[in-house]
């Protein structure tokens, strides 16, 4: 989860082998306050019986068009989204998260949550140079 105005990680979830993101976000147990957005992608089907105050984009109906709104909304969306994905390119500079993990499975957790605080701390040297 990572914090939309600012681009700070806010925690981490993982799962054994290739595991489905949403399926991940349920078992990781992590709620949202109820004030709280929460932007996810097509994959997020059914966030909203979870998380009430949540958004994903529209799915074009089989064999039909979306409607401008709807391709709108979705541009709209994606432009606030790139964020996280912008961070998820970041993290994969450290291969762990784009190449196979070899390793053992039990520290893959810390390892990931290490990579996680770096990012942040560089984020803050970054803010903190800046000024």
């Amino acid at each position: 989860m990572v914090v939309q105005n600012t681009g700070e990680i806010l925690c981490t979830a993982h799962g054994k082998g290739k595991e489905h993101d949403f399926r991940i976000f349920k078992n990781s147990k992590v709620r949202l306050r109820e004030d709280i957005e929460c932007l996810g992608d097509k994959g997020y089907q059914g966030i909203h019986k979870v998380h009430a105050k949540s958004r994903i984009p529209k799915k074009k109906p089989r064999g039909g068009e979306l409607s401008r709104e709807d391709k709108k909304s979705n541009q709209e969306l994606a432009k606030i989204r790139v964020v996280g994905e912008h961070i998820n390119r970041k993290l994969k500079v450290f291969k762990i998260l784009s190449d196979r993990y070899r390793n053992r499975r039990k520290r893959f957790g810390l390892r990931f949550n290490l990579i996680a605080g770096l990012y942040n701390y560089e984020l803050r040297l970054s803010k903190t140079e800046s000024l």
